[in-house]
C-alpha cells in the first residue's frame, strides 16, 4: 500500500527479492488542473510495469468492498509506504503477520504526514527510517529496525531519495529476519510531530534566524519552496547561508546584493541567498541573475 515516489523503491526491493505481491493499493488516479489529463501514482506506475495488480479504492473505512477483496487475498503481511490513508483495524488485523509501515524517521521523533522535512527545520543532524509494526495509533507501533543517515546540508529531495532507497533495503531485511526481530516500543514522551506541509509554510518570515531560514530552504526543497514578494513578485530562495553579523535594518530589508549573493536582515542578523527564482524563470544563482537583472538596496521584502 503506498502512492508518492518514496514507496516506489520498495515495491521495486519487494519484488526483486522474489516476494509474491498480491496486489498494490494505491490512491485513486488524480486529474490534472489543466486539459483534465489523468495522472497515475508512481506507485501504480510500477505496478503495472511489474504486472501486479492495482487496487483503488477512494476509502478504506466502511469499505465492504475493499475489505472483501483484501480478504479473498488473504495476504500474509501488508507493507505500508506513504499510502495516505489511516488503515482501519479491520485491515491492520487482516493480514497473518500485521501491517508494516516504512517511515522517513527515526520513532518516536516525528510521528505524522512529513517527517523529512520536519529534521531538516529542526536542524537534525541524523535522521532515517524506521520499519513498525503498525497500530491504531499515528505512527505509534513497536518498532522493528532502523537505518539511520546524516542529515545535516541535504535537501528535502536528496533525503527523500536517500531514504526511498533505504526503505526498500530495511523492509525486505525486516522479511527476512521476520519473528527473530525483538519489537521495541517506542517512548511516548519522547513522540513529536511532523505535520502535513502547505504551499503557506514557504513564505519566509524575517524575524526568524537566517539558520532557520536556511534550513527552510533545504526543508522545502522541491516543493513548496522558500518564498517572498520583491515589488510585488514572488522570489524563491533555494540556497543560502547564514552571516555572522548583525544588523539594526528591519526584517526584509535588502542589504546588499553583489555575484556572492543577496544579503537580506533577518532576525537582527543577516541571510544571503545564493540562488534565487523568479516567476516564469528558472533556478539561476544570483550571480547570473545580476547580468541582466538589478536588485534595488533597501527594498523590504515580504
Amino acid at each position: 500500500m503506498g502512492t508518492p515516489d518514496f514507496a516506489v523503491p520498495a515495491l521495486q526491493a519487494l519484488h526483486d527479492a522474489g516476494h509474491e505481491v498480491a496486489a498494490v493499493v494505491t490512491r485513486p488516479d488524480a486529474k490534472s488542473n489543466r486539459g483534465n489529463k489523468i495522472h497515475f501514482s508512481p506507485v501504480k506506475e510500477k505496478a503495472l510495469e511489474l504486472g501486479i495488480p492495482v487496487l483503488q479504492p477512494v476509502k478504506l473505512r466502511g469499505n465492504e468492498e475493499i475489505l472483501a477483496e483484501l480478504a479473498r487475498i488473504a495476504p500474509d503481511i501488508i507493507v505500508v509506504a506513504a499510502y495516505g490513508r489511516i488503515l482501519p483495524k479491520e485491515i491492520l488485523d487482516l493480514p497473518k503477520y500485521g501491517c508494516l509501515n516504512i517511515h522517513g524517521s527515526l520513532l518516536p521523533r516525528f510521528r505524522g504526514a512529513a517527517p523529512i522535512q520536519a529534521a531538516i527545520l529542526a536542524g537534525d543532524e541524523v535522521t532515517g527510517i524506521t520499519i513498525m509494526q503498525m497500530a491504531e495509533g499515528l505512527d505509534t507501533g513497536d518498532m522493528l529496525l532502523k537505518g539511520s543517515t546524516e542529515a545535516a546540508g541535504k535537501t528535502c529531495g536528496q533525503l527523500h531519495e536517500e531514504l526511498a532507497q533505504m526503505g526498500g533495503r530495511l523492509i525486505t531485511e525486516t522479511l527476512e529476519n521476520l519473528g527473530r526481530l525483538a519489537p521495541e516500543k517506542q517512548d511516548d514522551a519522547l513522540a513529536t510531530y511532523a505535520p502535513m506541509i502547505s504551499k503557506q509554510d514557504g513564505q519566509v518570515d524575517f524575524t526568524k534566524s537566517p539558520q532557520q531560514l536556511e534550513r527552510q530552504m533545504r526543508a522545502f526543497d522541491p516543493w513548496p519552496g522558500t518564498y517572498t514578494f520583491y515589488n510585488g513578485s514572488m522570489m524563491k530562495f533555494w540556497e543560502g547561508c547564514a552571516l555572522d553579523q548583525r544588523t539594526d535594518q528591519p526584517p526584509g530589508t535588502i542589504l546588499d546584493a553583489g555575484p556572492e549573493g543577496i544579503d537580506i536582515a533577518a532576525g537582527g542578523r543577516i541571510l544571503r541567498v545564493c540562488r534565487l527564482q523568479m516567476p516564469g524563470k528558472k533556478r539561476t544563482e544570483v550571480k547570473e541573475y545580476l547580468k541582466g537583472n538589478s536588485i534595488e538596496i533597501g527594498t523590504v521584502l515580504g
